[in-house]
């Protein structure tokens, strides 16, 4: 039996959940990487991101555990779920199962048909909004265990909405202050400190090509030298490929 995590694990977690969100806004990464560091904010035994079509008014799974009953009803049919109006609106900072009344349980079709023969007892429905207003998806999570009260993962999960509204959106830019595919490795490289050679090597390119992408990097980006460039890079989740 693990020991309970504490506020400050499940916050230290946290960061480790935008860092995620991040490097998969710019494709560096998958947002399968954002569900599996969301394990450690909100230990779960299903969890799923969601990003909603208008076109087709349907949602697109991303990433998800559910079984394909459920994946199928998340995609399909959820919106059109008594639950849902409730928890679609950007004020509210997600639906956690305990608060929902009995009675819009029971006559919630998700809930009796899909996550009742799954014995989920908690877990959270967090739509996710991006900042000009739509409604761009949701997170899904679900446990088989009820979780402790206080539970600071509650206000965790509401912090994390940006990021992850930004992970699913498909307006999102994947190539963040205008950066080009290889102006974006070269700046990874530099939040490893390496030098331009070392970087040429790395990227199989030479050392003046490499200081020409900086100098690109830095005009784009109105940073002042490599050190700057190489914090925005950590702060944005970008990390050098293995």
């Amino acid at each position: 039996m693990t020991a309970e995590r504490t506020t400050a694990d499940i916050l230290d977690a946290a960061v480790h959940v935008r860092a995620a969100a991040r490097s998969a806004t710019i494709g560096a990464t998958g947002v399968e990487t954002v569900l599996a560091a969301l394990t450690e904010v909100v230990e779960y035994d299903h969890a799923s991101l969601v990003r909603w079509d208008p076109l087709r008014r349907r949602h697109t799974t991303l990433a998800g555990s559910y079984p394909d009953e459920a994946t199928a009803y998340i995609e399909t049919r959820l919106h059109h779920d008594p639950v849902f109006p409730v928890l679609h609106s950007p004020a509210r900072g997600g639906l956690w199962l305990r608060d929902v009344p009995r009675q819009l349980l029971a006559a919630s079709p998700g809930f009796q048909e899909v996550l009742s023969p799954l014995g989920i007892e908690d877990g959270v429905a967090q739509c996710l909004f991006a900042a000009d207003g739509r409604y761009v998806g949701m997170l899904n999570v679900s446990t088989r265990r009820p979780r402790r009260t206080p539970d600071p993962a509650r206000a965790v999960v509401t912090l994390l909405t940006e990021a992850l509204a930004a992970a699913v959106d498909p307006r999102a830019d994947p190539r963040p202050g205008g950066l080009s595919p290889r102006e974006l490795q070269v700046l990874a490289e530099l939040t490893a400190g390496r030098t331009n050679r070392e970087i040429a090597e790395r990227l199989y390119i030479t050392p003046r090509t490499v200081g020409t992408h900086i100098e690109h990097i830095l005009a784009k980006l109105d940073l002042p030298n490599r050190a700057a460039a190489a914090a925005r890079a950590a702060a944005w989740g970008i990390e050098p490929t293995r």
